[in-house]
């Protein structure tokens, strides 16, 4: 088997190259006089240059330990190699330089106040370069089964084994090709191959039943031997086909601020920080983090006084199950020992119109009460039973500290309020359930506080006999009657409500997947009437998906794409043709950036954006219903404007993960500083992002300044 010597003398060589190239970084209080830099005393600027002259497009990065947690704050250079970095909190900062064709330069140590001149590194070899690369650079090396290959064990084409190993795989849970995955633990150096190693690899850690259920769908041994290969051509010095460019454009007007949040061995689903109906709300008040599996304890930020905390989130009953039960073989980083301890499994989050966190999360073991199952006069239980849940709803109130605990019939796993009269909270059931989908007359559970009558669900069914209303179904194991509808054994994965009609759209997971939308109707739980529609090929493999407020609905495709669906271009919405292949008009796809894998001809990138959300409000500044989609081998948002993609990438630390993305407006009237985009790093594995063990969750925060000198 090969080892990462190679690379790792590489890096070891680049690092002397550092050290020899480097200069002093020149200090002032004022900026030359015709540099056309300003900077007041919470500010730094300067002029980045290297032997080749001013570097544009580079990243200037300033961290600080002195607060209460680790706080980041980056910008990019201009075209002249100019930067301005505003508004940091009195502290000693690191700053240095990053960009692709360089090496980090020595970190100086200064104040806000000052001018700094860095001095950028460039890097002494391909190698050296290529260790700054995003994922997506790395990971498309990976060898693809060809075209002709197929079927290859259970997979019948090569765009379902990408389905696999992407947004259904592998990718929904951290990215491949950082540097702890593109390279072999020392740990299992003693097997004989590079297959054998990865064999054991996805044993690792407590997420080891979903990796291996993963690589079960594939041919296993294939599948090994594949990473073995990308794995073992890395270590013998294999470089990336392609690199990134800098940042151009309106990319080079991106300032970053992040704070640090949780524990090493914590991750973040989701966070919230407003109301997306009305993102003014909370304005410059705390974010609330989703640990999933990982821990009960939820992170909360409070980025006035960069303040840290965590606060526990109870269950109804103890016996709750816990992640901390889940088999697993010891980790290369952790040892035997489990790190992931949690019941309650929070999910994701919304916050209503009074800044109450509302969460998708576990509250008891999974068998349901007898109201929710056969022979309960509940109207959803008599319609479609439901004996068990995994999960369920939460609510915290930050002004009291309590929290309401919910016991739901149907299990949930994206929230979403619509803009009704009855507040209602529809939730989707995840990657599998029990083909149902389910919401929460919220209005009704806060006159009433009956958490029985206040909940319902219903099955999917498809108006497949045309006449506009629901009626008997057949099931979807049953043959057609062109008299009856249809019951189609879906599970609704996103959650979004278009806020012109109050339909209410997800994703369906799988090969080639679709987009869901359901019509609720005056009584849904007998009236919800259900549409799905795929994406014509090249497209394939919806993950997450939103709506602007103009209906057009957007979704993260496993080929690489960003989909446009747009509803009203469809010639047929029902009937018995209406079964997913029936508006290929409807779509418009553009393929994310990035490289494809070698192997594989069609349109799209290796990229695998897990979740699409769309900017209503112009919370960013890039305008109204701008989709952002996670670019998540790729350290980025991808934004699509005017038909082209705005890259927001987050340099360091290398890995940055996001499942979620939201917009909060702090003050409409102070330009672009009072709005943002907020993001948490998501990745499962925190510790194979830069930094390793010692890494913790992140908080980023976007902004769009109008130049990149703008303070």
């Amino acid at each position: 088997m090969r080892t990462t010597r190679g690379l790792y003398l590489g890096m070891a060589a680049a690092g002397i190259a550092v050290l020899l190239a480097a200069c002093a970084a020149g200090l002032s209080t004022s900026p030359p006089a015709d540099s056309g830099i300003s900077i007041g005393d919470k500010d730094l600027g300067g002029v980045v240059a290297s032997a080749q002259g001013p570097e544009a497009g580079v990243w200037v990065i300033a961290e600080t330990t002195d607060l209460p947690t680790k706080f980041t704050k980056i910008v990019v250079t201009d075209d002249r190699g100019r930067y301005v970095m505003p508004d940091l909190p009195k502290a000693t900062f690191s700053v240095w330089v990053r960009g692709y064709g360089l090496v980090d330069s020595p970190k100086v140590r200064t104040a806000p106040g000052k001018i700094v001149n860095l001095q950028a590194v460039p890097a002494p070899n391909a190698t050296a370069a290529a260790q700054y690369y995003p994922p997506i650079y790395w990971y498309s090396m990976l060898k693809i089964p060809a075209k002709s290959e197929f079927p290859v064990g259970p997979v019948k084409s090569q765009p379902e084994w990408l389905n696999h190993i992407k947004t259904t795989g592998c990718m929904s849970c951290h990215a491949l090709g950082t540097l702890g995955t593109r390279t072999m633990p020392k740990d299992f150096a003693h097997f004989k191959s590079s297959s054998e190693a990865w064999g054991r690899r996805i044993a690792s850690g407590q997420a080891m039943t979903q990796m291996i259920n993963v690589l079960n769908r594939l041919e296993p041994q294939r599948a090994l031997a594949l990473f073995g290969d990308w794995t073992d051509r890395v270590a013998a010095g294999e470089l990336p086909f392609d690199k990134p460019s800098r940042p151009q454009g309106v990319e080079r007007n991106i300032v970053l601020t992040l704070w640090d949040w949780s524990t090493p061995t914590g991750y973040m689903h989701d966070l919230i920080s407003t109301d997306r109906r009305k993102p003014t709300i909370n304005a410059n008040g705390k974010l609330y983090g989703a640990p999933e599996e990982s821990t009960d304890f939820f992170p909360v930020l409070d980025p006035n006084t960069h303040t840290a905390t965590q606060i526990k989130h109870p269950v109804r009953d103890p016996k709750t199950p816990s992640s901390k039960a889940n088999p697993m073989a010891p980790s290369p980083y952790w040892g035997p020992e489990p790190i992931w301890d949690s019941q309650t499994s929070i999910h994701n989050q919304m916050m209503d119109e009074k800044g109450r966190v509302w969460m998708a999360a576990r509250v008891r073991p999974p068998a349901n009460p007898d109201f929710c199952k056969k022979g309960s006069d509940h109207p959803s239980a008599k319609v479609f039973p439901l004996a068990s849940s995994s999960r369920h709803i939460s609510m915290y109130d930050p002004a009291s500290g309590k929290f309401t605990l919910i016991s739901t019939c149907f299990p949930t796993h994206h929230l979403i309020f619509a803009e009704d009269a009855n507040q209602t909270l529809w939730v989707s059931s995840g990657v599998s359930g029990p083909g149902a989908f389910g919401w929460l007359n919220r209005k009704m559970y806060e006159e009433t506080g009956d958490e029985v009558k206040s909940q319902g669900w219903s099955p999917f069914i498809l108006d497949t006999n045309g006449n506009g209303k629901r009626d008997a179904y057949v099931e979807p194991n049953q043959p057609a009657d062109p008299a009856k509808d249809t019951r189609v054994a879906a599970n609704l994965y996103s959650a979004a409500v278009n806020p012109i009609d109050g339909s209410v759209w997800g994703t369906q997971l799988g090969y080639p997947g679709r987009v869901v939308r359901i019509a609720p109707g005056s009584d849904p739980t007998h009236t919800a009437l259900t549409e799905v529609f795929e994406p014509p090929f090249p497209g394939y493999g919806p993950r997450g998906g939103d709506l602007g407020r103009d209906g057009v609905y957007w979704a993260s495709l496993a080929s690489g794409h960003l989909g446009k669906f747009e509803r009203g271009k469809c010639k047929v919405r029902n009937g018995p043709a209406a079964t997913g292949k029936h508006c290929p008009e409807g779509w418009t796809l553009y393929p994310f950036p990035g490289p494809q894998f070698r192997d594989v001809p069609d349109s799209g990138s290796a990229e695998a954006s897990y979740y699409t959300w769309v900017d209503q409000h112009n919370t960013f500044g890039l305008g109204e219903n701008v989709p952002i989609a996670t670019g998540n081998m790729s350290d980025s948002y991808f934004a699509l404007v005017n038909g082209k993609f705005v890259t927001l990438r987050v340099p360091y630390p290398m890995g940055f993960f996001a499942k979620w993305g939201e917009g909060r407006i702090d003050n409409p009237d102070t330009g672009w500083k009072g709005r943002a985009l907020w993001a948490t790093s998501s990745n499962r594995t925190v510790f194979h992002s830069e930094g390793g063990k010692e890494n913790r969750p992140k908080v980023v925060k976007f902004q769009l300044r109008p130049d990149p000198l703008a303070r």
